[in-house]
């Protein structure tokens, strides 16, 4: 197995790393459980992620699991959220709506309900200065639009605004390879749900020439998918589960090679691509037990 480096949709993961110095992001990203399955949310967007999962279950998980505590509040107003930030540089802070956050010259500058983390090491008189894992260190923005992404109304995948983790704080000393180990059972636990259905489904709307799922794929989730599923593999290598590492790197590469058959609208081909890839989510699921 060649480990990947590089850019990615791991903002969360990259996130908690800055806080948590000594864990490889790729680690933390394979503790949050979300290289074990595939799902279509209720929106209709599909993820190569569990049915169920999503980012701010994984982060409670990966930090319990490295033998960590934070305290996490959300809610309240702006201006008392706004209070507790202040207090508490450097935190963890999101979802945030990525949309609104125009540092990024991409932005469209409103609510898309695409969720992001960032770090934030400081507040000052007017802004906000932050960590953005999309490549952007000591970015900033007025607070009161800030305020408004943290707010994030149009996330659906969690409830509650202004989520925030600070006060992180080492209450056992756990390597990365225990860490792992110990994840092992929640990993079942994912993979016990039924992502090979999903995957089933988004090759039948392939199959239809559904252009917009092969967008969101081909833009997003694919490629996370992709590198999720590698990282797994890394990591299962590490702590000797050799036949899992062996059908992560084989769903990893698999996926990876759906790309091309999205970007030319090869519909017949991704479809049937995704419909080869659908059972090896119980394959893996059987190799870890």
């Amino acid at each position: 197995m060649t480990n990947y480096l590089g850019s990615g949709a791991y903002r969360y993961a990259n996130s908690l790393a800055m806080i948590i110095r000594d864990v490889p992001m790729t680690a933390i990203e394979v503790l949050t459980g979300s290289p074990f399955g595939a799902q279509i949310e209720d929106t209709g967007l599909p993820w190569f992620d569990p049915p169920g999962w999503q980012p701010d279950l994984g982060l409670d998980r990966a930090i319990s699991l490295l033998g960590w505590t934070c305290d996490r509040t959300s809610g309240g107003s702006a201006d008392e959220a706004l209070a507790r930030l202040r207090s508490s540089c450097p935190a963890l802070v999101g979802p945030v709506d990525i949309g609104l956050l125009t540092h990024q010259p991409w932005s469209p500058g409103k609510a898309v309900g695409g969720d992001h983390w960032v770090v934030v090491v400081e507040v000052t008189d007017d802004s906000v200065v932050f960590h953005d894992p999309d490549g952007f260190p000591y970015a900033t923005l007025p607070i009161p639009q800030f305020l408004e992404a943290w707010r994030a109304d149009e996330i659906t995948s969690v409830e509650g605004s202004y989520i925030l983790r600070t006060s992180f704080e080492r209450q056992r000393q756990v390597s990365v390879e225990d860490a792992l180990r110990a994840s092992l059972p929640y990993a079942r636990d994912w993979l016990s749900r039924d992502s090979q259905q999903a995957v089933e489904q988004m090759a039948a709307q392939l199959a239809a020439e559904d252009d917009g799922i092969r967008g969101h794929l081909a833009g997003l989730a694919g490629p996370a998918g992709v590198r999720r599923l590698n990282d797994a593999a890394i990591w299962l290598d590490a702590i000797d589960q050799a036949e899992a590492a062996s059908v992560a790197v084989n769903l990893s590469r698999e996926l990876g090679s759906l790309q091309f058959a999205l970007t030319s609208r090869q519909f017949t081909r991704a479809a049937d691509i995704l419909t080869g890839l659908a059972p090896g989510y119980p394959k893996l699921r059987a190799a870890l037990a």
